[in-house]
C-alpha cells in the first residue's frame, strides 16, 4: 500500500496535466515558434552541459574514489553542495562570482572583454553547475566497488596506466557511466532554478523549455500545460530508453 501511495503521488500531477488540455489542440501549441525555439535551446544546451561534467566530473570522480588527499571529505561535500542547494542560489553565486562585478567575471570583462551573463554560455554554466554532481556520485561509487584488484593484476601483466585504464577500468565503469549520463542530461534539460537567475529568459538565447513554461504559464496556460507534457514526455524517453541500456553496460 505506500508503495502504490508512493506511485500515486508521482503519477497522478502528471496525468493532471492530461484533463487540463484539448488534445487536439497539442500539434499547433507544441510547433509554435516559442515551444520549438526552446526546446532546441535545451536540447542543445544539455547536451553540452553533459559532456562537460564528463570532461570535468569524470576525473573529479576518481580523485574522490582513488586519492588519499588530506581534506577529501570537505571537498566532496563541496561537490554534492549543489544537491542540497535550492538552485536559485547556485544562480546567485555563479551570478556574483563571473558577474562584471565578480571576481572572476570582472577580470574576463576586462582581459578577454568577455561576459557570461545572460548568455546562452551562462545556461550551459548553470546545467553543468547543478547536474554534473549526479555523474561525480555515480562514478565515484562505480570505482569505489568495481575493484582496483583487476588494474593491480593488469599492471603485474606489464600493462600501462592508460592501457590499464582502456582495457579494465573503462569496461567496469560503462554501466555506471552510462547511468550517470542519463540522469545527468535529464537533470540538466529540467533546470530552473539557477539558469532564471544567472542567464535570464531571453527568448532564443537563454529561454530554455523550463523557463519558456514559466514565461508561457502567465498568458497561456493551454500552451504552458502542452510545454510541460513535452518535457514530460523526452524526460521519460530518455530515462526509459537509455537507463537500460546503460544498466545492461551496452552503449
Amino acid at each position: 500500500m505506500p508503495a502504490i501511495v508512493a506511485l500515486a503521488l508521482v503519477v497522478l500531477p502528471v496525468l493532471g496535466l492530461l484533463t487540463r488540455i484539448d488534445p487536439t489542440r497539442l500539434p499547433t501549441l507544441l510547433t509554435s515558434p516559442e515551444a520549438l525555439a526552446a526546446l532546441n535551446l535545451s536540447l542543445h544546451t544539455s547536451l553540452i552541459s553533459t559532456a562537460l561534467s564528463v570532461v570535468l566530473g569524470g576525473p573529479l570522480a576518481l580523485v574522490l574514489a582513488r586519492s588519499r588527499l588530506p581534506g577529501l571529505r570537505v571537498v566532496r561535500a563541496l561537490v554534492l553542495l549543489p544537491l542540497v542547494l535550492p538552485p536559485v542560489v547556485g544562480g546567485l553565486a555563479l551570478l556574483y562570482l563571473l558577474g562584471r562585478t565578480g571576481v572572476l567575471g570582472g577580470l574576463l570583462e576586462n582581459v578577454f572583454g568577455l561576459t557570461i551573463p545572460y548568455t546562452t554560455s551562462a545556461v550551459v554554466l548553470a546545467q553543468t553547475f547543478v547536474a554534473m554532481p549526479f555523474l561525480v556520485v555515480g562514478l565515484e561509487g562505480s570505482l569505489r566497488t568495481a575493484g582496483a584488484r583487476y588494474e593491480q593484476v593488469a599492471a603485474t601483466l606489464g600493462a600501462g596506466p592508460w592501457l590499464t585504464f582502456r582495457r579494465v577500468t573503462l569496461p567496469l565503469l560503462l554501466p555506471a557511466l552510462g547511468s550517470s549520463l542519463v540522469l545527468t542530461f535529464a537533470r540538466a534539460l529540467g533546470e530552473f532554478g539557477a539558469t532564471i537567475t544567472f542567464a535570464g529568459s531571453l527568448r532564443g538565447t537563454t529561454r530554455t523549455l523550463p523557463l519558456a513554461i514559466y514565461t508561457t504559464a502567465q498568458s497561456d496556460v493551454d500552451a504552458a500545460v502542452a510545454m510541460s507534457l513535452l518535457l514530460v514526455v523526452i524526460a521519460l524517453v530518455v530515462i526509459v530508453v537509455a537507463r537500460p541500456k546503460a544498466v545492461e553496460g551496452r552503449s
